[in-house]
């Protein structure tokens, strides 16, 4: 077989939380092994932020493998879905397929590899259609999230399709308690993803949906590794033994470590801001520092702010906090300002009074505050990479999750693996409105700051602890590198096949 004979095709989701973990896993695959290439196919999206797009252009400017790792972005579709319809999200992917056979058939006719696969994000299944019927070639599914998750996608699924439970109807109320396979305690259905049990509208079936497509793929590759969640993976291993679900390759922790690839703004005011950020953190006392950041979609109303606010302030803590204006009212942009700051929410004369010990932030090097050593905490919406992300640093947590499976994370690090503490498990924030289910008081977020800046140290060696088995596993010889190279003979199965 010839170098670079092996091409895999990776469609992302256009989104920094999906985007940024399936570059990364693209990059560690070619740097294993000099036989395969990668062709990432981004998807041209209207909601895409300008973070994406500056993201995607830093990649291909700095592409250390600029002949086995190619981006292209599609054209934008001539007659894209309805914005208001409730699939509007998942009519746009699959409109996209035209596109992705002619990229792919323009890249086949370049001769320079044989495509061997489909590496799918798990919001981009459709595509396997395209693999299958017009190029012949299996599909794996690139998870971006926790095997906690995916254990009760295939949990619900099966009781839906193996077992006729109506799981909507069944599980509405939401102080049930599930016992899920990979979960060492009952799983309350507060923190189960909204969409799973949503029966009034599309996002229960399509989440089903997913999780049958994973069963059709070849393989599933994880962002998650054995040591962080050793109960949840084995359970998807005795699964794998049953061919009831198809190989999994635990690969992470995988990470985008370089702020730089990812800032907010021009490329001159990312690094003149960070550069002052870090110049602030210089000043602080080791471990002093509670960092406050909530994601790309991360952003609260005025009322919300004020009690952050207050609790912040009467915690007496040192405090960074990344604070962005939320989207326009009456809008379908979904992303926070990328630079703009939210500080008219802030209370009358917070900034004065914490100007010695806080400050307020848009846009956040989130890597780059992790790493320093003056930060001793990290309030976070648990999504899965600041998850991992705080882990590798090891920089405690204080849980507030506001979408999507974060809740579900944030019980996994409080409740299964007592590796953070609590503020709110059970707040959520409806995506399209923008209004939590309840408000956070000051109160929660004052003693939610001064127990995480005061865990004992027992808590704080074992976050510390599970960073460096994260490192461990993926070097040479680790669960995680191990993982990656049965992934990567998989593949190559295929040149044969």
């Amino acid at each position: 077989m010839s170098i670079t004979q092996a091409e895999l095709v990776f469609i992302p989701t256009p989104g920094m939380g999906h985007l940024l973990s399936a570059v990364e896993v693209a990059k560690l695959i070619i740097r294993r092994d000099h036989r395969l290439s990668i062709l990432i196919l981004i998807t041209n999206m209207p909601m895409t932020s300008s973070m994406v797009n500056d993201y995607i252009e830093s990649q291909s400017r700095d592409n250390p493998y600029p002949t086995r790792l190619t981006f292209v972005t599609l054209p934008p579709l001539s007659n894209p879905p309805d914005p208001t319809s409730p699939s509007f999200f998942f009519d746009l992917i699959n409109l996209q397929k035209p596109l992705v056979k002619q990229a792919v058939e323009d890249r086949a006719r370049a001769g320079s590899s044989d495509l061997v696969g489909f590496v799918l994000d798990l919001f981009c299944l459709t595509m396997m259609d395209v693999a299958t019927d017009y190029f012949n070639v299996p599909s794996y599914v690139f998870f971006t999230s926790g095997a906690n998750l995916m254990n009760l996608m295939f949990h619900l699924q099966s009781l839906e399709d193996d077992q006729g439970v109506d799981t909507c109807t069944e599980y509405k109320d939401p102080d049930t308690e599930l016992e899920v396979p990979g979960f060492m305690n009952r799983v309350n259905v507060s923190v189960v993803p909204s969409g799973f049990l949503d029966k009034d509208g599309p996002s229960s079936s399509m989440i089903h949906d997913m999780a049958r497509n994973f069963r059709k793929s070849k393989g599933i590759i994880m962002n998650t590794f054995e040591e962080l969640e050793s109960y949840g993976v084995q359970a998807l291993l005795e699964q794998v033994g049953k061919n009831t679900i198809p190989p999994i390759y635990p690969v992470g922790p995988i990470l985008e470590l370089d702020s730089k690839s990812r800032g907010g703004g021009s490329h001159r005011e990312t690094h003149e801001e960070e550069s002052m950020i870090i110049q602030w953190l210089d000043n602080q006392p080791t471990s002093s520092v509670v960092f406050l950041c909530f994601g790309s979609m991360g952003s609260f109303d005025a009322s919300q702010v004020k009690e952050i606010a207050d609790g912040v302030e009467k915690s007496g803590h040192r405090f960074m906090w990344s604070l962005r204006k939320p989207p326009p009212e009456g809008t379908l942009k979904l992303l926070p300002s990328e630079n703009e700051t939210f500080v008219e929410a802030l209370p009358e004369g917070f900034l004065d009074r914490t100007a010695e010990i806080g400050r307020i932030i848009g846009w956040a090097p989130q890597v780059s505050i992790l790493a320093h050593e003056a930060v001793g905490g990290f309030v976070s919406h648990c999504g899965w990479n600041s998850t991992l992300e705080s882990l590798w640093f090891g920089v405690p947590m204080a849980t507030w999750p506001m979408y999507a499976e974060q809740q579900l994370n944030a019980f996994v690090l409080v409740k299964e693996l007592g590796l953070s503490v609590e503020i709110r498990m059970d707040y959520r924030r409806d995506w399209k409105t923008r209004e939590g289910n309840f408000t956070v008081t000051a109160e929660d977020v004052e003693n939610g700051v001064k127990k995480l800046m005061s865990m004992d140290e027992e808590m704080k060696n074992r976050v510390k602890e599970m960073g460096d088995k994260g490192r461990r596993s993926l070097e040479d010889g680790g669960s995680s590198y191990k993982w990656l190279g049965r992934f990567i003979q998989d593949v190559l199965a295929n040149v044969a096949a």
